[in-house]
């Protein structure tokens, strides 16, 4: 055997021996078809035990492993497929589908999000030190990148810290630091600069997004969000599409129809109030426009998430605050 056959032998076997830790971990603190936040406040769980269609999500800037399973997440039409191979990145804000590939009640589809820092990422950069990256990141904030030892191993170890709940508070940042490190050195490098780098086009952008996540329901001027985050309006519409693969109205748009849809299922309100409480002026156009996005008109869409919430056994009010978790436009909620 070769040195780089003995090489890739022993790394595919640590590889292995961490994956195998990591889903007795995740499969020991998850049940059925889940989500579970962990002690570790930035880290939660998923587990699901069949394939399933896309479902609508709105990923906040994280990293995702599969450690058992497949998944895939489609954004502005573009699929991107991760499994224990490749983790999933996402730098930014981003509305996406995601679905579940490979799973089943014997070898569910286990993995981790882990919410990532910008502002660690920003420091990280500033002290210097770090390679440039070899290549420009695409136009996109979401890519796919190695599951390699050297990145799997703090999440181990990250894991390993629920055994011991007491050394969390001191231990869990440390190594969540390290994470965003070894990630500022992996082949997905280049689109974390991109975003974490004070001034840059990418930085500007997820300013935009903040903004827009916090006043969903005000009117946009394109005008007035492109002076606040010191763009032109063609400049801030042209980087904004290629982050998102959405205008900046689109993005509105759609944070403020699943708040709606929120609205009415954990809320009770009615399709006019929820569309008047989200910033719609016309009942009508709300309606048209959820349809577009959700598949049928708000009344059947929500009696149908209700059925199917029955259907697998939760009571009402837990589904509500699962779905509410998932739906909230200020919500974490993650590629699950």
């Amino acid at each position: 055997m070769s040195k780089q056959a003995q090489v890739e032998h022993h790394e595919a076997g640590t590889l292995d021996a961490l994956r195998k830790a990591m889903v007795d971990a995740i499969g020991r603190r998850t049940v059925g078809n889940s989500d579970s936040p962990s002690l570790i406040p930035n880290i939660l769980f998923f587990r699901r035990e069949k394939p399933m269609p896309p479902a609508v999500c709105l990923v906040e800037a994280s990293i995702v492993f599969v450690v058992q399973g497949e998944k895939q997440m489609l954004v502005g039409g573009e699929a991107y497929p991760y499994d224990i191979h490749r983790f999933l990145i996402t730098s930014l804000d981003v509305p996406a589908t995601s679905q579940i590939v490979s799973a089943s009640p014997e070898k569910p589809c286990l993995g981790l999000v882990l919410k990532l820092d910008l502002r660690i990422i920003a420091e990280l950069i500033a002290q210097g030190g770090l390679p440039l990256p070899m290549e420009s990141a695409n136009e996109r904030s979401v890519g796919i990148g190695t599951v390699t030892p050297v990145l799997l191993e703090p999440f181990k170890r990250l894991l390993d810290l629920l055994d011991e709940p007491e050394t969390i508070p001191v231990l869990a940042p440390l190594i969540e630091r390290e994470i965003h490190y070894r990630l500022l050195r992996s082949d997905q490098a280049a689109r974390l600069w991109q975003i974490a780098s004070v001034g840059s086009q990418g930085h500007r952008i997820a300013k935009a997004i903040d903004w827009l996540k916090a006043n969903y329901a005000a009117a946009l001027r394109i005008d007035d969000l492109a002076t606040r985050v010191q763009m032109s309006p063609s400049s801030l519409h042209q980087h904004f599409r290629q982050l998102t693969a959405m205008s900046p109205l689109q993005y509105q748009k759609w944070l403020r129809l699943n708040e709606a849809r929120r609205l009415m299922l954990n809320e009770d309100l009615d399709a006019a109030s929820a569309a008047f409480e989200v910033g719609y002026e016309s009942p009508s156009q709300f309606s048209r426009e959820y349809a577009r996005l959700f598949g049928m008109p708000p009344k059947r869409d929500i009696e149908g998430l209700r059925r199917s919430a029955d259907r697998v056994g939760n009571s009402q009010s837990t589904a509500s605050a699962r779905l509410s978790a998932r739906l909230s436009p200020n919500a974490k909620v993650h590629p699950g």
